[in-house]
C-alpha cells in the first residue's frame, strides 16, 4: 500500500519561504522518480519539480532559480523548498512517485502514485 503525505504548506507573505516534504512509504521500486505538482484553482494541474533515486532534478521554468527540491533516500522523504514567493504561486502542492527515468517527468500523466496535498498560499 503505497503512501505519499505532504506537509509544510501555510500561509506566507509574498518574498517568503516554505519548506514542504513528501514522506513516502510502501514503494515497491528499487529505484523511482518523484514529482512535485501544483494546481491553482480554474488552473491545470502544473509540474514543478522532479527528481530520481540518482538525485537528478528538473524544474519547471516557473520556478527555475526559486525552488530547490531533494531526496533523503534513506528516510524516504522529499523535500521541495520554495524561495521567494509570489501569489502566483498560491496552489494546492502535491507529490507523485512513478518508476524511474533518466530525465525524471514533470507531466502529470507519468506518475502512478499520488498523496492528497498540501495548500501554499501567499499574499
Amino acid at each position: 500500500h503505497v503512501q505519499l503525505v505532504e506537509s509544510g504548506g501555510g500561509s506566507v507573505q509574498a518574498g517568503g519561504s516554505l519548506r514542504l516534504s513528501c514522506a513516502i512509504s510502501g514503494l515497491t521500486y528499487k529505484n523511482y522518480c518523484l514529482g512535485w505538482f501544483r494546481q491553482a484553482p480554474g488552473k491545470v494541474r502544473e509540474g514543478v519539480a522532479s527528481i530520481n533515486t540518482d538525485l537528478s532534478p528538473r524544474y519547471a521554468d516557473s520556478v527555475k532559480g526559486r525552488f530547490t527540491i531533494s531526496l533523503d533516500n534513506t528516510k524516504k522523504i522529499l523535500y521541495p523548498q520554495m524561495d521567494s514567493l509570489t501569489p502566483e504561486d498560491t496552489a494546492m502542492y502535491s507529490c507523485a512517485a512513478t518508476s524511474f527515468e533518466w530525465r525524471p517527468p514533470l507531466q502529470a500523466s507519468e506518475y502512478k502514485y499520488w498523496g492528497q496535498g498540501t495548500q501554499v498560499t501567499v499574499s
